[in-house]
């Protein structure tokens, strides 16, 4: 088990390595060849707009086997990095516009796939602790890689970084055959699945599932909403250069970095929907705490929201491994990213238009959608926990769930196999 733990973590070192330094030199990259900020934004666009096909990625990986899926899918991203080699002047800015799509296509079914993948290679009671581990690990990432990817691009250009971040995918791929799956992979079903509303239907089936994800996605979504906000405190209110967005934007990383080390074991203790709470929480809390007349405050609240923001993450991804069948987890991990993910592309540009009325209203704006929404999470009272899926015998009351999961979501051929 601490083979295919450390295994996921390096994967998790490298995946957020080449990601985080290619979408940077994406748009430096753009710009450089056309002069436009605007048109450098796309190639972020590019990157994330994939998301929003969730459900339909998803069900791609509960069609066929999921870990050779995953290894191809990184084997075709390296390929496409390397041809950003073409890449000589402005004509070409549609090539890493493709590249930045692509990518972002494969980042959603390689998400989703390892999502998929975890269950199968460690125990039930390890994902939480694992999933916070790669949180650390992605994080740590992102401090270091966008720095490092724009010094080597200043220094050797473009085409340099592409061949290096065409290296992470095929590393990566190796990782993933190096996996010991301790459970088979359900095989894939006779006839195709039974339509795009499975994944939601099963997202939405269970309690432990739905709550963590909602408390993700509003978390999310507000530190989209906040984004402009804290660039109008920072320079409007506390006078500061620009630069100490950089200082808050490390201080946020400290704090999800030992976030991911703890969050496993309050998981096992409390369980996912407390965790969550818990997240969305201090993530309300750092977004009051930005709107002190202070810097030492601003920085302190970064410090919080990087905790609590990878604290809710941790836990909807948890329950989502634990409390899905096996057989849908491609589908139901994809539309737990859309919902999760998918809201801060319309809450970005909501935000930048709300900093019209200052930095500070968006701000309590954002902190009390958060406490709202933990507020609801926790008025939902107590229920009996359910077992998780393939995590042993199980106790009634989850077979019972499991039964109206399967009702709901499961038809067609596929409708009698075993689950999990």
């Amino acid at each position: 088990m601490r083979r295919n733990a450390s295994l996921f973590v390096a994967i998790s070192l490298l995946s957020g390595l080449g990601g985080s330094a290619m979408a940077l030199v994406s748009g430096i990259w753009i710009l450089d060849l056309t002069g436009s900020t605007g048109l450098a934004a796309l190639a972020g666009l590019c990157v994330y707009a994939p998301t929003l096909a969730g459900p339909w990625l998803g069900g791609l990986l509960d069609r066929v086997p999921r870990r050779p899926l995953v290894i191809g899918v990184d084997l075709v991203l390296a390929a496409a990095l390397l041809s950003l080699l073409a890449v000589r002047g402005p004509g070409d800015a549609w090539l890493i516009y493709a590249v930045s799509l692509a990518y972002g296509i494969g980042y959603v079914l390689v998400d989703a796939g390892e999502t998929a993948l975890l269950p199968a290679a460690l125990p039930p009671a390890r994902l939480a602790d694992v999933n916070g581990w790669r949180s650390s690990a992605q994080e740590g990432m992102k401090l270091v890689a966008p720095l490092a990817g724009a010094g080597l691009y200043a220094w050797r250009g473009g085409h340099v970084v592409a061949v290096l971040a065409a290296v992470v995918p095929v590393l990566v791929a190796v990782l993933y055959g190096a996996l010991r799956l301790t459970r088979a992979e359900p095989a894939p079903p006779a006839a195709p699945a039974a339509g795009l509303r499975d994944g939601p239907a099963a997202l939405l089936a269970r309690r432990a599932v739905r709550v963590p994800v909602a408390l993700a996605a509003v978390s999310i979504a507000m530190s989209g909403f906040t984004t402009a906000a804290l660039y109008d405190v920072v320079v409007t209110d506390l006078a500061l250069p620009s630069t100490f967005l950089g200082v808050l934007a490390s201080a946020q990383g400290g704090g999800s970095l030992l976030a991911g080390l703890v969050v496993g074991r309050l998981v096992r203790r409390r369980g996912e929907i407390a965790v969550g709470v818990a997240g969305a929480v201090l993530f309300a809390a750092g977004c009051l705490g930005r709107c002190l007349p202070w810097w030492p405050g601003t920085l302190a609240a970064s410090v919080v929201i990087g905790v609590g923001l990878p604290w809710t993450l941790v836990a909807a991804v948890t329950a989502v491994q634990r409390y899905t069948p096996r057989a849908m987890l491609g589908r139901v991990a994809g539309t737990a990213n859309t919902a999760m993910f998918g809201p801060i592309t319309l809450a970005i540009p909501l935000g930048s238009a709300a900093v019209a009325v200052g930095g500070r209203p968006p701000l309590v704006a954002a902190a009390v959608a958060c406490l709202a929404a933990a507020l609801a999470a926790a008025r939902g009272g107590r229920r009996p926990s359910a077992t998780a899926v393939g995590g042993g015998a199980g106790l009634r009351a989850a077979d019972r769930d499991q039964r109206v999961v399967d009702a709901r979501v499961r038809t067609g051929p596929d409708a009698a196999r075993p689950q999990g």
